[in-house]
């Protein structure tokens, strides 16, 4: 769809596997540790940070028999879906719609 995702991208104290500053989206793949209790955790304050910070979170397990690995497909509807929500939240005068990006720049207000 023409969007630049950065991979491994730190944002605040935290690295996100997948980011796109223009659609302040991040994308997450969760391998097994992540169904840990400790790990959960800090997933959650991960996101809850995250969000904070305007940024919209979409998570897919990473695991043999899951998402990635058995659904692409599925996978990459629903990435496609979450960035036509995105457009959808902006007005034409908006800079998401007038292409307009700032090196560096992610806005603190949310999507």
């Amino acid at each position: 769809m023409g969007y630049d995702f950065h991979r491994q991208k730190p944002i605040d104290n935290y690295i996100v596997d997948f980011f796109c500053n223009k659609l302040m989206l991040a994308i997450e793949l969760d391998g097994y540790t992540h169904i840990f209790e400790e790990v959960y955790d800090k997933d959650r304050a991960k996101e809850q940070r995250l969000n904070e910070l305007g940024i919209t979170i979409l998570r897919f397990k990473d695991e043999k028999d899951e998402d990635v690995m058995n659904n692409i497909e599925g996978v990459l509807a629903r990435i496609e879906d979450s960035i036509k929500a995105i457009e959808n939240k902006h007005t034409p005068q908006s800079p998401l719609n007038r292409g307009e990006e700032k090196k560096g720049y992610v806005p603190l207000v949310p999507l």
